[in-house]
């Protein structure tokens, strides 16, 4: 299912990834990775050669992954615990919200092949609920990377932070996202990728190259669409929701639910403060067996289905 990984133009985020974890256990003795039977997949073999004393492979055992993680970052250790999505938060659910978030331990848990990219393995290896239900535990800070670039200055970021964090990574091959020179990454800080004042389009990870496309589709139409890249869902930028808006209509776009996820946070805050025609494409649940490219299309996760959508809320407008 997986496309190669040296296909002219596209990238792999887990190569940005280990990359920069590498550069910075280069810098900080302090960082150090955790993972459950996951080297291969995480792409950290690299790093265990490099730094052999300072990976734990704790096997099959996710739970017990996030409880190694909190007690290393309870030694004073900066643990990246790194494993599939999918295992990573279904499992270690209850220590990621005790040990990690409730705790504020010093813990980067890094969900690798998020979404449906993992393999054409069905629902049960699918990581389409991860934000939703993360985004419900107090104080964790959870980012969505769009691309290599983006992947690496999140895993610097969180490095820097004092608390538990959780970084979406895919697996699916994606463009490197074009931005103006000097651009930086911020925890809680939307990014506008292109200004518009007729439709909103909020998404993040995989969906931001398409929502891109989808928005030069309906430029060729006479609709002007704004592409706001929301990475960081908690904490969430409500000024880029509000402004967002202000363009009186909004799609939101992702590779999860959107229901609780991404479209389920900016939904929240459009009801509270900002009610405006809004459409939430995502998942609507348990998935079928598929390529990831497959089921992006089967569901409308493309630039057509963002281009459709965008139409639709336009027309509600008035």
């Amino acid at each position: 299912m997986n496309a190669p990984a040296n296909i002219p133009g596209l990238f792999d985020c887990r190569d940005a990834y280990v990359r920069t974890l590498e550069e910075l256990a280069d810098a900080d003795d302090r960082i150090v990775a955790v993972a459950n039977d996951s080297v291969g997949s995480s792409k950290l073999g690299k790093f265990r050669e490099r730094f052999p004393d300072r990976l734990i492979n704790v096997g099959i055992a996710e739970q017990n992954m996030v409880g190694v993680g909190a007690g290393l970052a309870n030694g004073g250790k900066i643990p990246f615990v790194s494993g599939a999505a999918c295992f990573l938060t279904a499992r270690a659910m209850e220590q990621i919200k005790v040990d990690c978030a409730y705790s504020q331990a010093n813990v980067k848990l890094c969900g690798i092949s998020s979404g449906v990219a993992y393999g054409e393995l069905g629902a049960t290896h699918h990581s389409i609920e991860d934000v939703a239900w993360l985004r419900a535990i107090d104080k964790l800070t959870i980012i969505v990377p769009c691309d290599p670039w983006e992947t690496a200055e999140a895993i610097k970021a969180v490095a820097a932070l004092d608390g538990p964090a959780f970084v979406r990574i895919s697996r699916m091959l994606v463009p490197a996202i074009e931005r103006p020179r000097g651009a930086s990454f911020a925890i809680g800080r939307a990014e506008t990728l292109r200004d518009g004042g007729d439709v909103a389009i909020i998404t993040n990870g995989t969906l931001v190259y398409r929502a891109l496309d989808a928005a030069q589709e309906l430029a060729d139409e006479g609709i002007d669409a704004r592409v706001i890249n929301m990475a960081t869902i908690s904490p969430l930028d409500r000024d880029a929701i509000a402004a967002a808006a202000a363009t009186g209509a909004i799609v939101t776009a992702e590779e999860g639910l959107a229901t609780g996820g991404l479209g389920g946070a900016v939904a929240e805050q459009c009801a509270l403060h900002h009610p405006v025609p809004m459409r939430m494409l995502g998942f609507p649940g348990f998935a079928p067996t598929g390529s990831a490219t497959w089921l992006m299309n089967h569901f409308g996760l493309t630039a057509e289905g963002i281009a459709v959508a965008a139409r639709e809320v336009v027309t509600r407008k008035k």
